[in-house]
């Protein structure tokens, strides 16, 4: 049994906020939250006496103790869109290098995304990525594609991919172009109630991608990728949603048009949701005159009004979920030339320090506002457990110190190091990741 004593509770789920105790069971299961007071040693015995504990000593009773004091426990992160890139390119990262830098991060789930080598297009690669994200302790989840080899030629079967494991579909890293195919795809989504997830650019906007169209583009004497790639696709697929009752989730959104587009569906009833990257509502375009490769990414990092368009979407609930689009690369492939070199940088490490940076800190969000776009909305729109602190919940937990700062290291959980914010200064300390009730990470 752990007992985590003293802490500043906040559960993102139901806005409960407070100083608690919280004993979680051999298997795993938030058992008790009690209101904690001063008196440490009296908390203890309550909530063990409560739970038919007799003392607490560790060696005597089996109890491990975690003294919270001055620390938030909370929900822990779940990450809806991750590349692992295992099977096939575990040069940049794999599922053990990739979960343990998640849990560095604060996050106890995360979903895989599908285009791997091979592709998640089938049963046999669903379970090779499942068996091995078991043995990493945190909750791995796979995501299934909707088309064959992500060629947007043949639909994949979806009923064997989710009997198969998978939590959603998609994609990513491409669009599906083909609107009468996209229509079929979401028709079967919605018969299977599963979510497709949409990377939204329209190739036919599109001259070298990576770096938003305008002056940043110039300056690397490029055309880039114009606005239009993402906001003509989010238009047609707003539409077909409202079409076909299917739930969508627009990935990594970059554009103010596109985040207006999904406010007003969503006003209207329709089934969308949204995605904002933590380099998307922290950076411009201009940060790729300063940080080169590293500021290269799909969708590109577009102005500062855009910048400000998807905060102020996390503020009013259209973008409901904080993803990070965790994208490993190997040094080597960063260090081509900008035309070159491949798109993404890496993200779990550094999203939830970011979050308060960026948005909890001017006033944005609050703490638990920012908690449930990282946890609780990802948890309910994929049906995952997780994104509560509460009794009978699983013991996916986070402890942070809000107030202890940091500096991002050139070295990484991650086996890559392609950061845009290595030597920045960080407020936000995760003390220990939860999951399951087993600690999986913590700082000392």
């Amino acid at each position: 049994m752990l007992l985590i004593k003293n802490g500043y509770v906040i559960d993102p789920e139901s806005g409960r906020e407070g100083k608690a105790d919280i004993l979680i069971s051999d298997d795993g299961i938030i058992s008790k939250i009690s209101d904690a007071t001063n008196e440490s040693s009296t908390n203890e015995c309550d909530i063990t006496e409560c739970s038919g504990i007799e003392g607490s000593n560790d060696t005597a009773s089996g109890l491990q103790v975690i003294d919270a004091d001055g620390l938030i426990v909370t929900a822990g992160l779940i990450d809806g869109h991750v590349h692992f890139r295992d099977p096939g390119q575990t040069y940049k990262e794999d599922i053990i290098t990739g979960a343990s830098a998640a849990a560095k991060g604060g996050y106890t789930s995360v979903i895989m995304m599908g285009n791997t080598i091979p592709h998640m297009d089938n049963p046999e690669t669903l379970k090779y990525a499942l068996e091995k994200g078991a043995t990493t302790g945190i909750h791995t989840y796979v995501c299934a594609n909707v088309t064959m080899g992500m060629e947007g030629r043949e639909l994949t079967d979806m009923s064997a991919l989710i009997k198969a494991g998978a939590v959603l579909f998609t994609d990513d890293g491409k669009p599906v172009i083909e609107e009468s195919l996209m229509k079929i795809a979401c028709e079967n989504a919605a018969r299977l109630n599963k979510v497709i997830s949409l990377h939204e650019e329209n190739p036919k906007y599109i001259k070298e991608n990576g770096v938003n169209s305008g002056s940043a583009a110039e300056s690397l004497g490029l055309t880039g990728s114009d606005r239009m790639a993402e906001i003509s696709m989010v238009e047609r697929d707003i539409r077909i949603a409202e079409e076909t009752g299917c739930a969508l989730t627009i990935q990594h959104i970059s554009t103010k048009e596109a985040v207006e587009l999904i406010r007003q569906a969503r006003k209207n009833g329709a089934n969308i949701h949204a995605e904002a990257t933590p380099h998307h509502f922290t950076l411009t375009d201009e940060a790729v005159k300063k940080h080169g490769t590293l500021a290269k990414m799909n969708p590109p990092l577009r102005k500062e009004d855009d910048r400000l368009a998807i905060i102020k979407g996390l503020q009013d609930g259209t973008i409901d979920m904080i993803a990070t689009d965790h994208a490993p690369h190997s040094k080597e492939e960063k260090d081509r030339d900008f035309k070159d070199a491949p798109s993404g940088i890496i993200g779990l490490e550094t999203a939830f320090s970011l979050g308060l940076r960026e948005l909890v800190e001017p006033g944005y969000l609050t703490i638990r506002e920012l908690l449930d776009r990282m946890s609780t909305a990802t948890a309910r729109l994929y049906e995952l457990p997780g994104g509560a602190v509460k009794e009978g919940a699983p013991a996916d937990l986070m402890i942070f110190d809000k107030n202890e700062k940091w500096v991002v290291p050139d070295k990484f959980a991650s086996k890559a190091v392609n950061s845009p914010f290595i030597g920045e200064t960080m407020p936000g300390v995760i003390k220990y990741t939860i999951a399951s009730g087993k600690v999986v990470y913590k700082t000392f």
